[in-house]
Parts: C-alpha cells; structure tokens; sequence
C-alpha cells in the first residue's frame, strides 16, 4: 500500500512572525560581530608546542573590576562655567546614577522567575484575587472608598448625623484649588490660626518658603464687558497670597500659640523661629550653638502650660528639649537610631511624648522621669508597638488617642483615656499598647507626594474627637476616635493628591496641601 502523504498545514502567523525575529536577531548578531573584528585587534596565534603535554600555568588573580563611573560630558558645551555650582551638581548627579546602575546589574536575577520565586513572604492571594491588584495598588485618582451609599446605609443615628455634617462640608468657593498656589515648592506642613473669624492658612515648602492665605477674602467677580467680543475673556485676579522665606531648606511644622500672635516654624535647616504677625520678624529661637552642626528638625511642639518650653525631634532619632528663654539651656536625648518622622505631646498631659520612627516603631515616653548619664540619658520608656514597617507619624488627641500612620498601608488608633492617671513609672503593657482600631489606608505616597500624616481637630466645638488624613486618590479622609469614617472630602479642580491635611483647633475647616504648592480648603 503506497504511504499517504501529509498535508502542508499552513503557517499561521505567530510561528511566521517568531521566525522571522530569529532571522533578524541572527542576522544583528552576525553585523556586530563583523564590527567587532574590524575594529578588535586580532590575538597573536601561539606556536604549537613540541612537547606531548606541557604543565598547565597557574590562573592569574581574578583583577578587580572598579564600579561603572559615567561617561563624562562636557560642561562647557552645556554653557556651564568649570566651577559653577550647577557643573558640580551635575557631575554628582551622574556619579550616582552611574553607581546605582552598577548595583541594579549586581543584583540582576538571571533566568525566569515564576510565582513561588516572587512571592513576598506571608503574603498569599486566593484565585479569586488578581494577582497584579495585590501587589500593584497603586493610587486611583478620583476612585472613592467612601460614597453616600455609606452614609444611607449607616443605622447608628448618631454615626450617620455626623456623617452627615461632615460630608457637607463644601470646597471654598473664591477660587479654584488649582488657582491658590500658596507656595512655590511642594508643600510639607500645613497649619490653621486658631481664631475662628476667619480662616488664615498658613503652609511651608521643601525651600523654605511660608505661604500665608486669607480665606476671607472675595473670589474674583468676573464681568464681562458689552465690547461685542464673546471669545474675549476677562482677566481673572488672583488671590492675595503672602510669601515669605522663613528658612533655608524643607519647614516641616508649625505651633501656633493660644493668642495667636505668632506662629512657631521648624526646618530642616536646624532651626526654630517665632514669626511675630504684627511686627513680621522672623526670631530664631532655637539652632545647634555651632553653625556647622546639622540637626534637621522634624517636628516640634510647645505645650499650653509652659510656653517657654520648646519640645523637638530631628531625622537622627533624637527628642529635644529648649528652654526659649535662654540661648544654651537644650537637652538632647538619643532615643532612636533611625528618623524619627513625627511625634506629639499629650495636650492635656504635656509630659507624655508619643514618637513614630523609621525602624516601625510607635513609642511614648515620661518626660518627668529622665534617666541615665551622659549620652545614655534619656527619658523613660513607658511603651512601644511595633508595625509590620515604618511609623511616619504619631499625633495624641485632647482625650488620649494617639493616630499613626504607617507604610504598613495602616492607620492605627490606640487608646489611653486613662492618661491623666499615669504615675512616674507607669509601664504599659502589650496588652496597653494594642491598637484599638487598625484602618486599611494606602500610604504608598512614593517619591514625589508628601508623607501623609494623621492630624486631630484639637478642641472641638461639637466634643468629638477627629483627625484628617490625604488620601492617594486626591481626597482628604476624616476618621472618629474609634476608627469610624465620617467623610471623604473632594471637590472640582483638586488634580493631585491633598497630601498635607490639616484640622483648624476648633472649627470644622479642613486645609489640604499639594506637591505643586496648591491649597484645598473646605468649610
């Protein structure tokens, strides 16, 4: 019987398309390779040796290699003079980038990589999960997580009154949150003057510049005039914004006193300064004794009954304490080895100290029990509670929670109501120190966005106690003492993330920062 004979099954077009890349990819690497030849020099060929074997010679010392340096440019084509600060930058700019390319090649994972070899330990996803959205969750802009469906569905009546109250609040309406540029850099700390007239905002940047807002002023009244032009329009004017340059580098937090007629500064600068609002002079109340000591601020705090006393912590883990009345009267206590980002006082029990660091850890300290010599001196350590990663910042409320957020994604509440009772010595716990409430949060801010810090309404009105924090999909959240949402804030215009938020000390007006220097308000 004659064997039968196959068909030619057609190509179809993605084996058409495969092999075509391979004859491409061939046909490159044959090019290069000529390329290579003409300019390489050829290697000398070595005589054939007579002997039936010869001894082998011993392998030369592995030579080592220096990491990968940037080529070098020309400054002076690019208009930049040899000494010039921008040549410098640049060439500093290129010798990290060089080295941080050298490291990224080091670490390079040869070969595939499948799930079990990325999985991040003790995070697992069921097959119901996708399994980008659990490891890419990123910002969502304009995505709620908080709608009036939450609102309606709330049984509490009195939860769903103040949900109420606090999602009517409204964006300002003089101008467009995109037309309050209150500072030129990306704003890093926000803060409301305590009179409840009128609304004044007051917001620093990463150069050092402070921004002052009257929000009582009328929005621009356009009225277009009858020259019979309709594609014409009218000059809109911009909001009266006061600028002033404070510091020299990155303010990171404001205190206003009761009587408001100044506001406290800190930077990144080393330096504390008093702003007087009637005479506008900046005094510096507080810098190292040395003009060359660097001891970049984080946050400060000036309690209520002892005003004179200046409290602060720096990006070397260390809690600081000034008398203002003086110039050498500091205390310094390492407390930490890593940042610490952002601490607070008990308004009410100003001794008691509650700091977020980098190495994830919320603790509180008994500023009344200092012990130790030298540098080991440092106040008592009541308690601590470790996150799964960094504490970025730890804010107390006037009844005795203390608000944390973390990289974790968390937003932690943590309750001591019974604050007041601490004797010297207390000790908290494990069990003291357990979060009352834990609050899924994205803090995933990255490079460009401010750290988003929670913030408590420090005296308010209605007696409840509330704290704002950004949200990453360009609203402003605001939670209850026990981990409630009450409102999530937006408005037309807002086109990035309100990542600075901040209460006013009594009213319910918000204020929320931009990267780009702008201002959201809502009242």
């Amino acid at each position: 019987m004659a064997p039968v004979k196959k068909e030619k099954t057609e190509m179809s077009a993605f084996e058409r398309k495969r092999l075509e890349n391979i004859a491409t990819n061939s046909a490159m690497l044959k090019d290069l390779s000529a390329t290579a030849e003409k300019i390489l020099p050829k290697p000398v060929g070595r005589p054939k040796s007579t002997a039936k074997s010869a001894p082998r010679k011993k392998k030369p010392a592995p030579v080592k290699r220096e990491e990968a340096r940037p080529t070098r440019t020309s400054s002076r084509l690019a208009g930049h003079d040899a000494d010039s600060e921008t040549a410098k930058r640049k060439a500093e700019v290129e010798f990290e980038f060089a080295t941080e390319q050298a490291k990224a090649k080091r670490l390079r994972v040869s070969g595939d990589l499948n799930y079990n070899d990325i999985i991040v330990e003790g995070k697992k996803f069921s097959k119901d999960d996708n399994f980008l959205s659990g490891i890419m969750r990123g910002a969502q802009p304009n995505v709620r997580t908080f709608t009036e469906d939450d609102i309606k569905e709330t049984t509490d009546e009195s939860l769903k009154a103040l949900r109420e109250k606090m999602s009517g609040l409204e964006l300002y309406e003089g101008y467009q949150p995109n037309q309050i540029k209150i500072t030129p850099e990306r704003i890093y700390a926000l803060g409301f003057h305590p009179s409840p007239e009128k609304p004044l905002i007051f917001a620093g940047d990463k150069m050092g510049n402070m921004g002052i807002f009257d929000a009582s002023q009328t929005g621009p009244e356009v009225k277009a005039e009858d020259n019979g032009d309709d594609d014409e329009d009218p000059e809109t004017p911009e909001p009266a914004i006061t600028a002033l340059k404070v510091h020299s580098r990155t303010i990171t937090s404001f205190v206003f006193p009761a009587n408001g007629e100044h506001v406290y500064s800190s930077s990144y600068d080393s330096s504390v300064r008093k702003f007087d609002l009637q005479k506008g002079v900046a005094v510096e109340v507080f810098a190292p004794s040395s003009i060359d000591e660097d001891l970049p601020i984080s946050c400060i705090a000036i309690p209520a009954s002892d005003p004179n006393m200046l409290y602060f912590t720096t990006l070397e883990g260390q809690l600081g304490k000034h008398d203002m009345r003086t110039s050498s009267d500091t205390e310094l206590w390492q407390i930490r080895d890593k940042k610490i980002g952002g601490f607070s006082l008990h308004p009410l029990q100003p001794h008691l100290a509650a700091t977020a660091s980098n190495d994830k850890m919320l603790q509180i300290w008994d500023l009344r029990n200092v012990k130790g010599k030298g540098d080991a001196r440092i106040p008592a350590l009541m308690g601590e509670h470790e996150s799964r990663l960094s504490v970025s910042h730890a804010s107390w409320s006037a009844a005795g929670h203390i608000a944390t957020s973390s990289y974790d994604d968390t937003v932690k509440i943590y309750s001591f109501l019974d604050a007041g009772s601490f004797k010297v010595g207390h000790d908290l716990d494990d069990k003291a120190m357990k979060p009352s409430s834990v609050i899924k949060h994205n803090n995933q801010v990255g490079r460009w966005v401010t750290i988003l810090k929670p913030q408590w309404q420090e005296r308010p009105e209605d007696g409840i106690q509330k704290f704002v924090i950004g949200n990453m999909n360009r609203f402003v959240d605001v939670f209850s003492s026990d981990g409630e949402q009450l409102a999530q804030l937006s408005g037309e215009g807002i086109t990035a993330v309100p990542a600075v938020a901040q209460f006013h000390p009594t009213k319910d007006w918000v204020g929320a920062g931009t990267a780009s220097g702008k201002l959201c308000l809502w009242m």
